[in-house]
């Protein structure tokens, strides 16, 4: 008797240790339309009107073709999903610059281009030593701070505008 007891009891164990957590898994894998948050971005924030500069340091994209699909993506061409993840400085002052840069992270998967601002003088700071992935300003920031004298080297420029 006490036999049976023990194999009811832990069958009944062990159907709930595992049954319960699978059976939530599949309730909640099972989508109604299928997108999840990592395969797309739940809304694309609207550019902000006016001119921008995006400044990429090719010391830090080496893969030709990922540098040709980045350089698509912020002239404002759509793309297709592109391993590599990138980070975006912008600078604290820079409001317009700060909003390019929050719009095109909505247009990529989550998590795939870190956004932050740097103060103005430690941006220009690491601009010109190279200590950036990507910089995304406003053309009046640019033009202000008189960007194209602190430029590093190996850097592209693309300037582009939200009509």
């Amino acid at each position: 008797m006490n036999v049976l007891r023990h194999a009811a009891v832990t069958a009944l164990l062990f159907l709930a240790t595992l049954g319960i957590p699978a059976a939530v898994i599949l309730k909640n894998s099972s989508g109604e339309n299928g997108i999840d948050a990592v395969s797309s971005a739940t809304v694309v924030i609207e550019q902000p009107s006016g001119a921008y500069v995006v400044l990429i340091n090719r010391d830090l994209h080496m893969n030709e073709d990922n540098l040709k699909v980045w350089e698509s993506f912020f002239s404002g061409e759509e793309i297709d999903f592109l391993f590599e993840d990138i980070s975006c400085i912008a600078g604290e002052a820079d409001n317009a610059g700060l909003g390019q840069a929050k719009s095109f992270q909505s247009r990529l998967p989550e998590n795939q281009m870190k956004v932050r601002t740097e103060d103005d003088s430690l941006l220009l700071s690491k601009l010109s030593e190279g200590y950036f992935d990507v910089i995304i300003m406003s053309a009046e920031f640019y033009e202000a701070y008189k960007v194209s004298g602190f430029l590093y080297g190996n850097t592209d420029i693309i300037k582009g505008e939200k009509k």
